[in-house]
């Protein structure tokens, strides 16, 4: 998808290359960068508590990606314990497991508090050793939202601006000024080509945060003193 700013003109792209360029832009953009920004665990977080005999141990942590789930889960899962039950959510994406507790009792209760805590990016692994006092179904929902919950609360957390990916074409003698720009609003990942099949024209990708974005834009715009083709998620 290719969004161009009311106030520049849209030039089409005629080279496959730019087109492929472009079209990698909009897919390596996550979940989060359309909703700008997330609130995350700043650091790894450990509550126990003992209800009726048994220990739950929660161990909540941020979690960039899937991937890291597992990793996470494989660190701190204890094999001696009863149940390793857990819950993640990464943008859209969630998973939990029950591991043998009833169906329903233990990761469900566990994605619930993360939803409602506001976090993105988490994963919360709560680890049971049991105690000898069955807990029934309603006493596990409790128990094991209630730890997974109360982890959260009192974990340090930070916001994090998430980047969009953008590109805008540029002709050569624009590029000191263009450099300039998005280097002083921080952007990253900033790359160059030059084969987009138009003479003295060339394309220049970065990403930047998404509440610069538009700021970025106007500056651009502004500091180049002409039309300028602009593509971003």
């Amino acid at each position: 998808m290719q969004v161009i700013s009311p106030y520049h003109r849209y030039l089409p792209l005629h080279n496959h290359h730019s087109l492929f360029l472009l079209r990698s832009m909009v897919t390596a953009t996550t979940t989060a960068a359309t909703g700008g920004a997330f609130t995350t665990i700043a650091e790894t977080v450990t509550l126990e508590r003992d209800i009726k005999k048994s220990k739950f141990i929660a161990i909540a942590a941020h979690i960039p990606d899937e991937r890291s789930a597992h990793s996470f889960l494989s660190e701190v899962q204890d094999p001696r314990a009863t149940h390793n039950c857990w819950a993640y959510k990464v943008g859209n994406q969630y998973r939990s497991n029950d591991d043998g507790e009833p169906s329903g009792t233990a990761g469900k209760p566990i994605h619930s508090a993360i939803e409602n805590s506001g976090l993105d990016r988490v994963m919360v692994v709560v680890i049971r050793h049991f105690g000898g006092i069955k807990l029934g179904t309603g006493g596990l929902v409790r128990a094991y939202g209630g730890v997974a919950a109360e982890c959260l609360k009192s974990a340090p957390t930070r916001l994090i601006k998430s980047q969009v990916p953008m590109g805008v074409e540029v002709t050569f003698d624009l590029l000191g000024v263009v450099y300039h720009q998005l280097q002083s609003f921080k952007a990253e990942e900033i790359k160059q080509d030059y084969d987009t099949g138009k003479d003295g024209i060339t394309m220049v990708t970065f990403k930047i945060s998404f509440d610069q974005a538009e700021a970025l834009e106007e500056a651009l715009k502004t500091n180049c003193s002409r039309d300028l083709v602009f593509y971003k998620h």
